[in-house]
């Protein structure tokens, strides 16, 4: 009898890394050099910050086009402000290890009440209609009920089979998380579903590395307007915010 070996689906294993694709630089505009970003969001044509650091942490509302800041509120000096996102008419801030976040008025900047969770705060993220993301540094992601802010699951991120830790500042774009990777200059694109990176977004190109004070002056702040589909993205400390197309 001839014997045969039957073939078996590809496993996550045999996956091949995720494609790397470079940028191109559509317009740039001032950034505060001395804003620590943790947060970025876009709407009504301004920028929405979280800023970051013991004593420097703040809410901010930002004129796009001079970087000038608008509305600001600071943060109290024991916390450590980290990832912001908007949903509806109010702005989610977490904290980095406080495990508290604050939710503001938009327009006012009053803070409304605050909200619990049990891991470290670094990026968070509304996908529009149904869930926030929550990152805490690792390479796992928490998803959200945007009315209680109770977890409802959690998603480990991979590429191919490997994890991808340092998940930090998020963003949801067309269906897809983006995040920023820590102590790097890449983005991740990642399935809500599986938590397979699709592909990455090498922005090494923006400022040159020589010209940053290590190690806090890493890419950090990703915002996408829907109604342009305009993405943008900047730095803890960096002079500029670059809006950016990505490369086929």
């Amino acid at each position: 009898m001839i014997g045969f070996v039957a073939c078996a689906p590809a496993t996550v294993a045999q996956r091949q890394a995720a494609p790397v694709h470079g940028v191109t630089v559509v317009a740039s505009f001032p950034h505060d050099a001395g804003a620590f970003t943790q947060g970025l969001v876009v709407a009504d044509g301004q920028f929405y910050e979280s800023t970051g650091l013991n004593g420097e942490s703040s809410l901010r509302r930002v004129e796009i086009a001079t970087g000038r800041v608008l509305q600001e509120v600071k943060v109290a000096e024991k916390y450590f402000a980290e990832g912001l996102a908007l949903v509806g008419d109010e702005l989610l801030q977490l904290t980095w290890q406080h495990h508290l976040g604050f939710v503001y008025d938009k327009q006012s900047f009053k803070q409304k009440r605050t909200f619990s969770y049990k891991t470290e705060g670094w990026g968070i993220a509304y996908d529009g209609s149904s869930q926030l993301i929550m990152s805490d540094g690792s390479d796992t992601l928490s998803f959200l009920d945007p009315k209680t802010l109770a977890v409802t699951k959690t998603l480990k991120v991979r590429d191919a089979a490997t994890p991808v830790g340092g998940l930090n500042e998020l963003e949801w774009i067309d269906g897809e998380i983006w995040a920023n990777v820590w102590t790097t200059d890449r983005i991740a694109r990642i399935s809500p579903k599986t938590g397979q990176v699709a592909s990455w977004v090498n922005l090494e190109s923006l400022w040159p590395r020589s010209q940053r004070t290590p190690p806090a002056d890493v890419l950090n702040g990703i915002a996408y307007d829907k109604a342009t589909r305009r993405i943008y993205v900047t730095g803890k400390k960096w002079p500029r915010v670059y809006q950016i197309a990505v490369a086929p």
